[in-house]
């Protein structure tokens, strides 16, 4: 394993940085520092056909570059960056809107999660229902839910109730997975 500083990954260097490698780890976090190096990361990763797992933020990076790359939706961001921005496609669950109250609010410990037959997520669990430890309180904008799937993005992995989405895949990529866990 190598680590790699996304602060220090521009247009001009990624293909340096990171082609030497055989997958594209991005993991969890909070706060935008190295968010724009995380996607140049995701979108050469995607671009290559190099597996990429993304982790909760890694996802949510996922989900911001496929917008901005394949969707056309220039300014797409996260509520966390930028809250009064137009294009949130990462935005506060509909049930923490409210919460002024930031400690221990959060979305915390196992919940379940159905897989789509035939995804990535279902042949790599064997099983169609997963449960996985959360920690956080933003989540994919399902105003963009639509627009993403036209374009390519499968929402594999969902909330019971389907509210929320859990996973996402790049259909045709060798491995290309982002989990909100």
């Amino acid at each position: 394993l190598h680590y790699v500083d996304s602060e220090d990954i521009s247009d001009d260097n990624v293909g340096e940085k990171l082609g030497a490698y055989d997958g594209i780890l991005v993991p969890g976090g909070f706060g935008d520092r190295g968010t724009e190096g995380m996607i140049k990361a995701i979108k050469f990763a995607r671009e290559a056909g190099i597996p990429f797992f993304g982790i909760c933020l890694g996802m949510q990076m996922a989900v911001i570059e496929f917008a901005r790359h394949l969707c056309g939706i220039a300014n797409a961001t996260s509520e966390e960056f930028k809250p009064d921005a137009s294009d949130l496609l990462i935005a506060l669950m509909a049930d923490q809107v409210k919460v002024k109250q930031k400690g221990g609010s959060m979305r915390l410990g196992a919940y379940p999660c159905k897989l789509k037959p035939g995804s990535l997520a279902a042949d790599v669990y064997g099983t169609l229902e997963v449960s996985e430890r959360h920690r956080h309180r933003l989540e994919v904008n399902n105003s963009y839910r639509e627009t993403l799937e036209s374009h390519g993005l499968g929402l594999t992995g969902l909330s019971p109730d389907g509210r929320l989405v859990e996973i996402v895949e790049l259909p045709g990529h060798p491995y290309f997975l982002g989990c909100q866990f």
